[in-house]
């Protein structure tokens, strides 16, 4: 569903731009000195309106985060949701994931968080999902040995699509691997808005997690 444009949209912007990294290309290499820390840092790709990353980032002062949405309108309103909350650990982007190997440097992120994104349900466009190849060799550019991606959806096509992806390359070895988080022993984990929805309907929440294990292999 393509979102209604936000009406005001820049002077909105303007005043809550603190946390917004215009050119995060520029940073490339960089991040830790702009969180003034060395810190792990782990980003949200497809953060939509910022529920999920913002609690990430309350509840793990120790860690750095950074919220990746393509659209425009759902950093905005991330932005807004965390205006009030002197958020240090936290900054947003403007960027397609496809590109964020010219945001981040071979190792400079710890993780990756990938949480119901885009099924693109019809078979002409794989190639568009989060957890298709190409997005795997992208993430790979910038993803630290021993770091991990972490992946939930509500789509039962798009978890099996994932877990082939993930098996069928051998950089990744994946891990706790949940047919019905909600009703598993996993614990610490966050919802986003799109979960909370989802899980109140009944609906299985599908979750797993993929280590960048080159080097062990």
């Amino acid at each position: 569903m393509r979102m209604r444009k936000k009406r005001h949209f820049d002077e909105r912007l303007e005043r809550v731009s603190e946390r917004l990294v215009k050119n995060p290309e520029e940073l490339k290499g960089d991040w830790n000195r702009l969180f003034g820390n060395d810190n792990p840092i782990y980003i949200e790709i497809g953060s939509g309106k910022g529920r999920f990353i913002s609690e990430m980032a309350r509840l793990n002062p120790d860690v750095n985060f950074i919220a990746v949405d393509v659209i425009p309108d759902c950093i905005l309103m991330a932005l807004e949701k965390t205006a009030a909350v002197d958020y240090k650990n936290l900054r947003f982007i403007i960027s397609d994931a496809a590109m964020l190997a010219e945001c981040f440097a071979d190792g400079e992120i710890d993780r990756i968080y990938l949480n119901f994104s885009d099924p693109w349900k019809k078979k002409k466009q794989a190639k568009r999902r989060l957890t298709h190849q190409n997005f795997l060799d992208v993430y790979k550019k910038f993803l630290k040995k021993g770091g991990s991606v972490c992946f939930k959806t509500d789509n039962r096509g798009l978890f099996e699509f994932s877990l082939n992806s993930f098996a069928a390359d051998r950089d990744f070895m994946m891990s706790n691997i949940l047919l019905d988080l909600h009703n598993s022993d996993f614990e610490g984990n966050v919802m986003t808005e799109y979960e909370q929805k989802f899980s109140e309907q009944g609906m299985p929440i599908y979750r797993l997690e993929a280590r960048y294990s080159k080097d062990d292999i």
